[in-house]
């Protein structure tokens, strides 16, 4: 029978079969990570990594919460965080949102080049005010795109 000992509480085990380590597992952001001889994989939930690892699979003491994944985008645009007060400068072309319900800090979805005194720089969802404050180019939905637009300008 194959057992997780918890190391960390909901974070952090060892992997034994038959009281003998045959690798770690550890959880971040709802997803599992798996490092055994084999190498090191991921899993989205509980349930695939029971079925990789066979039904006779046992935590001890595991207490995850699975929760939906979180949509992370604004009109398109992808966000570093849960975006709040969703809205789009419809002026500037802009998708805007906040981190928090009550936040007044106001970011821009994407990714973005900046034009700071010594160069440019990428950026993924900067503030507005420094968007308003340096010259910048963007949004962009990849971050492939924004290198490519990166090394356009800097060719300059």
């Amino acid at each position: 029978m194959i057992k997780a000992k918890p190391i960390l509480k909901n974070k952090f085990w060892l992997v034994e079969d038959e009281g003998e380590r045959i690798g770690t597992l550890s959880v971040n952001d709802d997803k599992f990570m798996l490092s055994d001889k084999s190498g090191t994989r991921f899993f989205d939930n509980e349930k695939q990594l029971k079925k990789k690892l066979g039904k006779d699979f046992l935590f001890d003491a595991l207490e995850i919460k699975e929760t939906l994944p979180a949509i992370s985008e604004v009109h398109g645009y992808p966000t570093s965080n849960l975006p709040y007060n969703s809205m789009f400068d419809v002026k500037r072309k802009l998708p805007l949102f906040t981190k928090s319900e009550k936040s007044k800090s106001i970011y821009c979805a994407g990714y973005y080049v900046i034009r700071f005194d010594k160069g440019w720089v990428k950026s993924f969802c900067p503030k507005l005010i420094t968007i308003e404050r340096y010259g910048y180019k963007g949004p962009f939905k990849t971050e492939i795109e924004m290198r490519q637009e990166l090394s356009r300008v800097n060719s300059k």
